[in-house]
């Protein structure tokens, strides 16, 4: 059964913005995998920031009249949900608000590892759960390919989809100092916790916090 969101809140988030100045070439030469994660709490406008980073709306008005994200999607269908786990419940960044939505209570970072990766560590503070929805894909306002109608196709689009989001939060990442790693993590546990619908699918995870010392 799947908890109820008794006392899970929806979280305003700040209006993103940085004061990084690092350049995007000195950015990519410090992107990097990094597993050794502290348990330090993200403050919020840093968590804001990264969000917006990775997903954000960054113009109201992009390809077919939808406002336009960070990261490129077939279509411009906005296939990919990334849902936020912190240690006090799961929730679904919502760009245009800027808010995390709550899904469920309870901590769920662990079902974000496999069950061989939970040795390793498992106490970052974020974990982002990749997830499609192959509705909003197959049925985008925008251009609709015939071969949307393909599940290979789709699985074409909604990976790459996805990569493009992971790497903006790497760059991010590089940019504040902090310490990213992207990985497989537990599809069905996760699936069966927020009591995905048929279409959705989660596909992978990625860590996020400040490095471990």
């Amino acid at each position: 059964m799947i908890p109820k969101p008794k006392g899970l809140q929806a979280i305003q988030l700040p209006e993103p913005s940085s004061c990084a100045d690092m350049s995007v070439f000195a950015a990519l030469q410090q992107r990097k995998t990094t597993r050794d994660i502290s348990a330090m709490p993200l403050p919020l406008q840093l968590l804001s920031n990264l969000l917006w980073a990775a997903y954000g709306v960054n113009r109201e008005t992009g390809p077919f009249g939808i406002p336009g994200r960070t990261a490129a999607s077939a279509s411009n269908s906005q296939e990919i949900d990334l849902y936020v786990a912190r240690s006090e419940g799961m929730y679904t960044y919502d760009s245009v608000k800027n808010v995390l939505a709550p899904v469920v209570a309870g901590d769920f970072r662990v079902e974000a590892m496999t069950p061989g990766q939970r040795g390793i560590d498992a106490k970052a503070p974020v974990q982002l759960i990749y997830v499609v929805d192959l509705h909003r894909l197959t049925h985008t306002a925008g251009f609709r390919e015939p071969g949307l109608q393909d599940p290979e196709v789709q699985k074409s689009y909604y990976f790459v989809d996805t990569g493009l989001i992971a790497g903006n939060l790497y760059l991010f990442a590089a940019a504040e100092g902090l310490a990213a790693w992207f990985h497989n993590c537990d599809k069905t546990g996760i699936a069966r916790q927020l009591g995905l619908r048929p279409e959705q699918r989660v596909l992978f995870a990625q860590s996020i916090g400040y490095p471990e010392k």
